[in-house]
């Protein structure tokens, strides 16, 4: 799943389709595809942003790693702890959540 967000993650950075932060996320949720949440998102502000996925029904990827590696992953020299992806081709965000509930069984 890591090669696949991260062409996902790159794609979007190069079209200028993206936020970086919880609160921009939560302000352009209803132009979401996929929110994207590292393991440093504080309690509160994690339930900010599940909630407004939900109202808007975007699906939210839990990344496996700390802000600072999302934040490479991006390609920043800072940390990330909310990604929102506002540009994902359907293909792409069905094989991203299929390989998710995947790794959530085993």
């Amino acid at each position: 799943m890591v090669k696949l967000l991260e062409k996902v993650i790159k794609d979007a950075i190069e079209d200028d389709k993206y936020s970086f932060g919880g609160r921009a996320a939560i302000n352009s949720m209803k132009n979401s595809k996929l929110v994207v949440l590292s393991h440093s998102v504080p309690e509160k502000m994690l339930q900010k942003i599940q909630e407004a996925a939900k109202n808007s029904k975007v699906p939210i990827l839990n990344y496996n790693g700390s802000s600072v590696e999302l934040g490479r992953l991006c390609g920043t020299q800072f940390r990330i702890s909310t990604l929102s992806l506002e540009t994902l081709s359907d293909t792409n965000l069905k094989a991203i959540i299929k390989e998710l509930e995947t790794e959530k069984e085993e």
